[in-house]
């Protein structure tokens, strides 16, 4: 969140008409009470701002519609239900087999007894 400091010291720099330099986005951040200030990222921002029409950038985002998410909610209980479904499945199948095997164990002693 520091990084987006340095941006927002070239637009103060911006709405006063002011030049925007390393020097002077260095300067509003020591006035802001920053305590670590890279003066190389300084150059960075303001050379990449250099190539950058600040209003045209302004109008557009505020003209944008405020950021609507498209993707559905996530639902969580049905994710949840899942793996108890996969489980009662899998008890099922054992209760099966356990009454299949005992069906087969009373058949053997019947056939015994005959």
């Amino acid at each position: 969140m520091a990084n987006m400091s340095y941006i927002y010291a070239a637009l103060i720099l911006h709405e006063n008409k002011k030049e925007i330099s390393p020097d002077k986005i260095v300067e509003i951040l020591k006035a802001a009470g920053l305590e670590e200030i890279d003066e190389g990222f300084a150059k960075v921002v303001a050379s990449a701002l250099s190539k950058v029409n600040i209003e045209e950038i302004k109008s557009k985002a505020l003209l944008a519609p405020a950021a609507i998410p498209t993707a559905p909610a996530v639902q969580v209980a049905p994710a949840e239900a899942q793996p108890e479904v996969k489980e009662e499945k899998k008890e099922e199948k054992k209760e099966e087999k356990k009454k299949e095997e005992e069906e087969e164990a009373i058949t053997g002693l019947a056939a015994l007894f005959g």
